[in-house]
C-alpha cells in the first residue's frame, strides 16, 4: 500500500474505500491501517494535552513528563532507558521544559555529581488534572464496551507491544 493510496479522512486517518477492501483480504494489511489511523489520532492527542500542560511545550516532551510524574525525582539514565533516546535529544527536552518552568534539575542526594530531574508542583498538578478528564473521556469513549472486551484490548495491546520491542 503506498502512501498515496492512504487518503486520512477528517477523523483522524481511516483507509479510504478503494484501500479497506483489500485491507479486509489480509487481516495484517487491515491492522496496519487501522495502527495508522489509531496513532494519528493519539498524536493529535498528545498535541492537546501538550497545549494544556503549557502553550508552548512541545509534544515530544510529554512523554517525558507523564514519566516525571510517576516519580518524586528521576535520573537521566532512567529517563533514556524509559524513553530510549540519545542524551543529546534528553537534554533538549529537559532544557525546553524547564525553560517553561514545568520541570527541575536537582541534587542527587547519593551521588553529589548528578543530578535529578523533578516536575514543577504547578505541572504536576496540571497534569494530573489533565489525566484525570482524559480518563473520564475513555470512560465515556469506551461506555459500550465490556469490563472483558476492555481487559481483552488491553492485553492485545500488551502482546502486540511486547513483540515490536
Amino acid at each position: 500500500m503506498t502512501d498515496t493510496q492512504w487518503r486520512a479522512d477528517e477523523n483522524g486517518g481511516s483507509p479510504s474505500a478503494d484501500t479497506a477492501d483489500a485491507a479486509t483480504a489480509d487481516p495484517v494489511v487491515a491492522l496496519e491501517h487501522e495502527m495508522i489511523a489509531v496513532t494519528r489520532r493519539f498524536r493529535r492527542l498528545i498535541a492537546e494535552r501538550s497545549r494544556a500542560v503549557h502553550p508552548r511545550l512541545d509534544p515530544v516532551c510529554y512523554p517525558m513528563l507523564l514519566m516525571l510524574r510517576r516519580a518524586d525525582a528521576v535520573a537521566m539514565s532512567d529517563l533514556l532507558t524509559e524513553l530510549a533516546i540519545e542524551k543529546s535529544t534528553l537534554t533538549r527536552r529537559i532544557d525546553s521544559a524547564a525553560r517553561l518552568g514545568l520541570v527541575e534539575r536537582i541534587p542527587d542526594p547519593d551521588d553529589a555529581r548528578a543530578r535529578l530531574v523533578a516536575l514543577d508542583p504547578g505541572c504536576r498538578r496540571k497534569l494530573d488534572e489533565i489525566l484525570e478528564n482524559e480518563t473520564e473521556l475513555w470512560r465515556g469513549r469506551l461506555a459500550d464496551w465490556s469490563a472483558a472486551d476492555i481487559r481483552e484490548l488491553t492485553a492485545l495491546l500488551q502482546r502486540l507491544g511486547e513483540s515490536m520491542d
